[in-house]
């Protein structure tokens, strides 16, 4: 009896666990440049001294959706989509190199060229400054020009260029920040291979309405796992009671 409890009790907790990843997509269903994580159950026998007789239920992240997400048109200069299976460089907040899809750039305040959550854009040596001008373009290959202050639109400077990247399926892994790392740690080289097109975002690529299923599902298997519990406790009640007559 004490194994139907235990694989309903780990039933139930690995179920809002992938509850919550499948929330975690369902949110980020608008952001930008945003890949979706996979889920998968499975049943673990517990190990430890005597016979395995206890089996358990985990649910394992076994990887990223990788699928791109639609190319939505904006005009602004500053906000650039990925072509192929490439991604941008950028500095995570522990000063490690990480990998996003996401292209909607700003200048900060002092001057830096920066994601939307505020992470430097990484270029031919490191972060990018960007100096005053009238004018910044984005080329299809990540090189960045502006024209200084003052001058007219014939005098084009190049300042630096994005660091793109284009490193397979497997040798990337999902970090806490929701950012792409390479397995292992270390930084990439950058790739000629890869361009940008800018005016243009890279959409999400959850599936707003296959969440909302999966949602539904994994609320049904807890409450069937919860309904188990109860089963096995009323069980549990019931024999106690018989033994006590006898």
């Amino acid at each position: 009896m004490d194994r139907n409890l235990y694989v309903a009790m780990s039933g139930a907790k690995q179920t809002l666990l992938a509850q919550a990843s499948n929330s975690n997509n369902l949110a980020n269903a608008n952001t930008v440049g945003f890949r979706a994580d996979l889920d998968q159950f499975r049943a673990m026998p517990v190990l430890g001294p005597g016979y395995p007789t206890r089996v358990y239920a985990l649910v394992e992240r076994p990887g990223v959706n990788f699928t791109h997400g639609a190319l939505q048109p904006t005009g602004r200069d500053l906000d650039v989509a990925v072509k192929g299976d490439g991604w941008i460089a950028v500095q995570a907040k522990d000063g490690a190199e990480a990998y996003t899809r996401a292209g909607d750039l700003r200048i900060s305040p002092e001057g830096l060229l920066q994601t939307s959550s505020g992470l430097p854009v990484l270029g031919n040596g490191g972060p990018i400054a960007i100096p005053d001008a009238e004018k910044l373009e984005i080329g299809s290959d990540g090189t960045i020009s502006v024209i200084p202050v003052g001058q007219n639109s014939t005098t084009l400077a190049v300042i630096d260029r994005i660091k793109l990247v284009s490193p397979s399926a497997d040798q990337l892994v999902k970090g806490n920040d929701g950012l792409l790392h390479l397995k292992g740690g270390g930084e990439l080289d950058p790739s000629d291979n890869i361009g940008l097109v800018s005016g243009r975002l890279e959409s999400s690529n959850v599936n707003a309405v296959e969440a909302m299923v999966n949602m539904i599902e994994l609320a049904r298997q807890f409450e069937l796992q919860v309904k188990m519990m109860k089963t096995v406790d009323e069980n549990s009640s019931t024999t106690a009671q018989m033994m006590r007559v006898a």
